[in-house]
């Protein structure tokens, strides 16, 4: 039997699958990559912006900073319950953190470079697909760990 062989037999016997389950390494790398931009975006704001937009626009863009770290983070959450309470709705509320970081950070970003008010009507739609997305995650780790609890 090969080293990689007699590896993944054992992590396999102690519980942990020898594949990764689906979404747990694409949320982590997005979570990151994620992250890494919403710093990268921030100093932006903080050192181009400033002083060269309106008060207004300067304020919407820090606003859209102030939702796109957690969010980004919360796709670390998502790698994690992926691989412990796994299912479909772990995978819907990752995809759902991702596009309402897109529509709120993307279209307050817009709004405070561009200056575009439309902009603003966007970012609720974006709020909303933050909401739903975390309802989802609660309610599949929620349900995950009772079923465990009544057939363990």
């Amino acid at each position: 039997m090969s080293q990689h062989a007699g590896l993944l037999t054992s992590r396999a016997s102690h519980g942990v699958q020898a594949e990764d389950p689906e979404g747990e390494r694409l949320f982590f790398v997005l979570g990151a990559v994620l992250a890494g931009l919403a710093i990268l975006i921030g100093a932006f704001g903080a050192h181009a912006l400033r002083g060269h937009v309106s008060a207004d626009r300067y304020d919407d863009f820090v606003t859209g900073a102030r939702y796109h770290l957690p969010q980004a983070l919360g796709l670390f959450a998502v790698s994690r319950a992926a691989v412990k309470w796994p299912g479909r709705a772990v995978a819907a509320a990752g995809w759902l953190f991702v596009a309402g970081l897109v529509l709120v950070s993307g279209s307050l970003y817009l709004l405070g470079v561009a200056g575009k008010r439309w902009l603003g009507a966007v970012t609720p739609v974006g709020g909303l697909a933050f909401i739903v997305g975390w309802a989802l995650l609660a309610r599949q780790v929620w349900s995950a760990g009772r079923v465990a609890r009544t057939t363990g």
